[in-house]
């Protein structure tokens, strides 16, 4: 049996810029999601979708070992360009690939794209959501339906960044003449009810349901990139001219060309910008000939770069710019301070303090400055009292008046 495939992706109405990668061909699809908010998401779905693009080619008895060593080679790029710059440390992708021998399809998965597969006018989920809303839909505190509004509805557990090596999961499904595959990334299928996704998947090419569903996508509200492969099997060979297609960021950065020819048209009929469409590589193009990566290797060589193998130093330098800044502010509030007075009592006598009437643990805010000989025993208790609970003032120079205003009381009083 053979794949008659088409596939498009759509930057979408909100992201300003496409993280999402997809590729098919005769014997492979594969869809990529770089995950939002990690630093260059794009460069993260490109490299995988490149490196996971090699399995185009019909597979061996051990499909399921070929689908694994690919994503993990995908995973072990990743970690390389992260070494490489470390500015890349956090970026991360999903990967949905679907290798097809001619009789079955090998999934791997790692994430929360999907892949699906529509036979006999119903429509079923192939794959398991790696993901904290799933993990909540799995123990039935919410619904599917509840699960696409959910706050956390974008937290992934599990993908591919090149350091913690996630196991794919990975299981093969057995192909019928009549089947569709339809494989994308979550800003379809977080959008799209299953009712909505069978209903289109039910009419049409692959061609015209790809579009559908991006169209119907983003017209349900979506968000995010929406990427979409949909696949026939069939037991007649495709036309000549379906060329294997790369959409997303793997179009948009330098990918593969055949010698001396240029890219194939835009994807036929229908968008341009976000789609692009890859003549195959021919068999007796030399090796190397081409760049093996979605990134000029120069590129990043002299990329700025974060000084990650001097962690400790950098840590050292803002620790020591953070005690600075404390000890700037302790000293400037210090010295404001000790611009302060007030008259309190000190041994049984009116006395003037700088600083602040108040107290730290451990720490005091004042100190005596002037001891006076106006007694506390020679004043009106309501006179004492209020000496003893402080007396602010504005300066030394009211501070003294306040001194001779009680030492006046106090003649009075002896007398």
């Amino acid at each position: 049996m053979y794949l008659h495939y088409s596939a498009i992706s759509d930057v979408g109405r909100v992201r300003r810029e496409n993280q999402d990668s997809g590729y098919a061909g005769p014997w492979l699809l594969t869809v990529c999601d770089g995950v939002g908010g990690a630093v260059r998401g794009d460069l993260a779905s490109s490299t995988a979708v490149q490196a996971l693009r090699k399995l185009d080619q019909e597979p061996d008895d051990d499909i399921l070992g070929q689908v694994a060593g690919a994503v993990h080679r995908a995973d072990d790029r990743i970690g390389e360009l992260v070494e490489e710059d470390p500015d890349l440390n956090g970026t991360s992708t999903t990967a949905t690939v679907a290798l097809f021998d001619g009789t079955r399809f090998g999934i791997g998965h790692i994430g929360d794209s999907r892949a699906y597969l529509y036979r006999g006018g119903e429509l079923r989920q192939l794959t398991h959501d790696h993901t904290f809303v799933q993990s909540l839909i799995d123990e039935g505190r919410i619904t599917e339906e509840q699960s696409r509004t959910h706050p956390h509805r974008n937290l992934i557990l599990k993908a591919l960044d090149g350091i913690r090596h996630e196991e794919p999961d990975l299981f093969e499904v057995p192909a019928e003449p009549g089947d569709r595959v339809f494989v994308c990334s979550d800003g379809a299928c977080g959008t799209l009810s299953p009712e909505r996704m069978a209903d289109i998947l039910s009419t049409g090419t692959p061609d015209f349901a790809a579009v559908e569903l991006v169209r119907a996508s983003l017209e349900a509200g979506s968000t995010d990139n929406v990427t979409c492969i949909v696949a026939d099997v069939s037991e007649e060979p495709p036309p000549d001219d379906l060329a294997p297609l790369l959409v997303g960021a793997a179009a948009d950065l330098p990918r593969r060309m055949p010698l001396g020819g240029a890219v194939g048209g835009l994807f036929r009929g229908h968008r341009s910008g976000d789609t692009g469409e890859i003549a195959p590589i021919p068999a007796d193009v030399p090796e190397g000939a081409f760049p093996a990566d979605p990134i000029d290797p120069e590129a990043v060589r002299y990329a700025p770069r974060d000084p990650g193998r001097y962690g400790w130093l950098r840590r050292l330098l803002v620790a020591a710019v953070l005690l600075g800044i404390t000890w700037v502010v302790l000293a400037a509030g210090w010295s404001w301070s000790q611009q302060q007075f007030y008259v309190a009592e000190q041994d049984g006598r009116v006395a003037i303090f700088r600083g602040i009437d108040a107290d730290l643990p451990g720490l005091s805010l004042s100190h005596p400055y002037e001891l006076t000989d106006v007694e506390l025993t020679r004043l009106s208790d309501i006179d004492a009292e209020t000496v003893r609970e402080g007396i602010e003032a504005d300066d030394l120079e009211e501070a003294r008046m306040t001194v001779d205003n009680y030492a006046a009381r106090q003649d009075v009083d002896s007398e």
